[in-house]
């Protein structure tokens, strides 16, 4: 029997009509369900496909990471066109990457960053009936200079219990970028860590949206995160606008990781 070998996957998939990564015990479509039938419909054993992340329903990926064990006797991009051929319209593996059996998507990444797109239509010709699964639409105008200050104050090594939904673990994290840019007509948040708690970035981009707005001014968002207590913080956004862009297997640079995001297809 050919022995199983690790395969590295890039994957980016349109959230919209999934419940999230994980595979789930009842009859839900899950990006690690559709990735697992697609290999099970090849000639070859393979494991089960472990992500850098597991992101939640309606969340999207540009660029997810992910790895396999199997004994497909493949070269890495006929192994990538062989999943294709099997997942739907709305799953594409970008890239097939052997790797050292010893490599890790979720334990060997050393952060992970995520974007969230938000787009004011009010009195403006740009709507979003196109985009209107992908992208955070808002009816009034932000004050984006108050929110690029209060994204400063999420950097660094904090405890984000007030961020933290139904979380159960350790609640410190390092942020090594936390960006409000005006962008493709977009305003958009680009945040990266070691790690994520869940609905870490939601609710920092309704903590955001509640200083765009005038509820809350931006130094005050030092008091939420000392807080530790989630009601001081603002509402879970919507999960459309998230979208999972890059996991990092070396240390942060930002100038690295600026280079990557920015040849991304968003």
């Amino acid at each position: 029997m050919p022995e199983l070998a690790r395969r590295k996957l890039t994957l980016e998939y349109d959230g919209t009509a999934f419940s999230g990564w994980q595979r789930q015990p009842g009859e839900e479509r899950t990006v690690q369900g559709v990735l697992e039938t697609a290999l099970d419909r090849l000639p070859w054993e393979h494991g089960s496909v472990v992500a850098a992340g597991r992101t939640d329903a309606g969340v999207h990926a540009a660029a997810m990471a992910a790895h396999v064990d199997s004994a497909a006797d493949l070269p890495d991009e006929k192994m990538r066109l062989a999943i294709n051929a099997h997942l739907p319209s709305d799953v594409a593996v970008l890239a097939v990457e052997s790797v050292a059996a010893s490599f890790e998507a979720q334990y060997s990444c050393c952060y992970r960053r995520y974007l969230y797109r938000i787009r004011t239509v009010r009195g403006r010709p740009r709507g979003s009936a196109l985009d209107r699964f992908r992208v955070l639409q808002v009816f009034r105008d932000l004050d984006v200079a108050a929110m690029q200050e209060a994204t400063q104050l999420f950097v660094g090594r904090h405890d984000f219990s007030s961020l933290a939904t139904q979380e159960t673990r350790r609640r410190e994290r390092t942020v090594y970028l936390c960006d409000l840019r005006r962008e493709a007509h977009e305003i958009r948040l680009h945040f990266a860590a070691d790690g994520f708690l869940r609905s870490m970035v939601r609710t920092a981009v309704g903590t955001l949206l509640w200083v765009g707005t005038g509820k809350l001014r931006p130094q005050e968002v030092a008091d939420v995160l000392a807080a530790r207590n989630r009601s001081r913080a603002g509402p879970n956004v919507a999960p459309h606008g998230l979208y999972f862009v890059e996991a990092g297997y070396q240390p942060w640079s930002r100038t690295s990781s600026e280079r990557i995001v920015a040849d991304l297809a968003l």
